[in-house]
């Protein structure tokens, strides 16, 4: 008997449930054993498709794309062992980009063992740049450095309009980075695409479901990159759209309450989005078991205390809220204390130190107080793992991801560890926060100590409060807060000559930075009106005393970083 679709639905619905319940309960009982439970996440709610990273710096970019998508995705090293990648089973795999070439002698390759699981279980494949020479090479082709080298936009020409290609045009504008070329095909695949310069721009082989481009799909220069990702994501894997941020918060709930019980946890608060999302995702979870560290460390912006404060506490009713002032202690050690490196280092160890002296208190206090809480988010977490890529991974700083001495016996809670900034955006605004709050600018751990350039002192931060109060004022006037990825001040310790009113002045220079970016991997500067600047120039001139001069940052990422320390 054949029964309707939406009964259908329901059915598969109850039988999920039931069977979370019972696995809920089994593991609640017992030890968790990772593996199992990586597993029944996967089958019970999402199909997962999988980024392996050669070292690219887009790696990110191709992972987002495919949950834009719907598809929940995750980056995995690329010697990642054959035993992890099934506990993932993935039904899809995409090869990134790299700086390496595959004829090198310790070029990154996947295990034999991984290419044995590829091909016996028949999963799609899709290289792209490196990834597209490593499985020409691996299958039999050949890949050469050639003089022709391409960057930047090139038209590809298709001579097949289906499968990876499907309702695309014979041209398509696609964006390339490359020295080296397929310049033989492995036997069995075909020629999809080529550009004037690369007669191998795409090739595949339909058996065995392999797709591989020379060029970048996953960059807003290839014009329809995501409708190839579409058609790999639908047409070739099959996939379904299961990744929904809106489905994720009941999930997480059942998994925090599972966890925690009656216990209590602690977060450190920062104001920002990501600690902001993880306390009321709590509060939803636990209610007041959740305990918020609000350190002011001296180096906020503009009302930034009294503006948390009164968001957790009064409109948010944390009853269990602790507002620690250490800013003088943090002022007194980063007293004429000028590298940016050495500044970190200090502000990172300072807020673990007080930090962990309040934690120990609400220990005290709180004697079920077991967990802590942190807004570590998926690239934090995937930039933490040691090895991905084959490279050391850069290391994350500690005043953002705490790492607390062993003795504290705390156990770690990262409600956040599989999302994106975007989507963790997304999670605010279905929990219910200020608009306010989920679309606040990023702001660096350190503070205004990596915007104040030279050595620290109150003054100088004073001062950057209020030329940065100004800026984000006009950009907020003009519309353009919610526009672009970060606005704000810079103290710059260089003196320029400057009148006002009959008087000669030498006064430092103010720098204006705003950035438009879609996940800080890389950013332009923004266009912005010339009279929004101008307002932003005036205001600061006029209203700030110690600057004289306003300059106006036109550095893109790379090569500079959006921050100046």
């Amino acid at each position: 008997m054949k029964y309707p679709f939406y009964l259908e639905i329901i059915y598969i619905l109850i039988i999920k449930y039931v069977f979370n319940c019972i696995l809920c309960f089994v593991l609640n009982i017992t030890n968790i054993n990772k593996k199992i439970f990586q597993v029944y996440r996967i089958v019970l709610y999402m199909d997962t498709v999988i980024v392996f990273d050669f070292g690219s710096q887009l790696a990110h970019l191709i992972a987002r794309r495919v949950r834009d998508l719907g598809v929940y995705s995750e980056i995995v090293p690329y010697n990642i062992t054959r035993e992890k990648l099934e506990v993932l089973q993935p039904i899809g795999i995409i090869f990134s980009g790299g700086p390496s070439s595959v004829y090198e002698q310790n070029a990154p390759k996947p295990n034999d063992s991984v290419w044995e699981y590829i091909r016996e279980n028949q999963i799609p494949l899709l290289g792209l740049c490196y990834g597209h020479h490593l499985i020409a090479q691996k299958y039999g082709g050949l890949v050469e450095a050639r003089e022709e080298k391409e960057f930047g936009k090139a038209i590809l020409s298709l001579s097949r309009n289906d499968l990876i290609f499907s309702d695309l045009s014979h041209n398509e504008t696609v964006w390339m980075s490359h020295g080296d070329q397929v310049v033989k095909l492995p036997p069995g695949f075909e020629v999809f695409g080529s550009t004037e310069t690369c007669p191998i721009a795409a090739m595949g082989d339909p058996v065995q479901n392999i797709f591989t481009f020379q060029f970048h799909a996953e960059v807003h220069h290839t014009e329809n990159g995501s409708k190839m990702f579409q058609n790999f994501l639908f047409n070739i894997c099959h996939a379904s759209q299961s990744w929904k941020v809106e489905h994720w918060i009941e999930k997480s709930v059942k998994e925090i309450r599972s966890v925690v019980q009656d216990k209590s946890v602690i977060l450190g608060l920062s104001g920002g989005v990501d600690s902001s999302v993880v306390s009321i995702l709590l509060k939803k979870a636990i209610q007041d078991q959740v305990h918020l560290i609000f350190v002011n460390n001296g180096l906020l912006r503009k009302n930034e205390v009294e503006q948390v404060c009164e968001w957790f506490r009064d409109r948010l009713h944390f009853s269990n809220f602790h507002l620690v002032d250490a800013s003088d202690l943090f002022l007194e050690r980063l007293n004429k204390v000028t590298d940016p490196e050495q500044k970190r280092k200090i502000i990172g160890h300072t807020f673990i130190e007080v930090f962990e002296k309040k934690a120990r208190e609400l220990e005290e206090k709180y004697p079920n107080v077991e967990f802590l809480a942190q807004g570590t988010i998926y690239p934090d977490r995937v930039e933490s793992q040691a090895g991905t890529g084959g490279k050391s991974s850069s290391k994350i700083k500690s005043h953002h991801n705490l790492t607390l001495p062993e003795n504290m016996k705390l156990k770690i809670i990262e409600p956040l560890r599989d999302l994106y900034k975007d989507e963790v955006r997304k999670l605010g605004q279905e929990l219910g926060l200020p608009s306010e709050l989920i679309q606040r600018h990023p702001f660096p751990g350190p503070g205004l100590a990596v915007r104040c350039i030279g050595d620290i002192t109150k003054e100088k931060l004073d001062i950057l409060r209020e030329a940065d109060a100004i800026v984000i004022e006009e950009i907020k006037k003009a519309g353009l807060y919610n526009q672009i990825w970060q606005a704000f001040a810079v103290y710059l310790p260089v003196k320029s000559v400057g009148v006002m009113g009959d008087f000669r002045t030498f006064e430092n220079i103010c720098a204006v930075r705003i950035v438009e970016s879609i996940d800080a991997m890389t950013a332009n500067f923004a266009k912005i009106d010339w009279n929004v600047l101008e307002r932003i120039s005036s205001r600061i001139i006029n209203e700030v005393r110690g600057f004289n001069r306003v300059v106006y940052d036109i550095s893109n990422k790379p090569p500079s970083t959006i921050e100046f320390e």
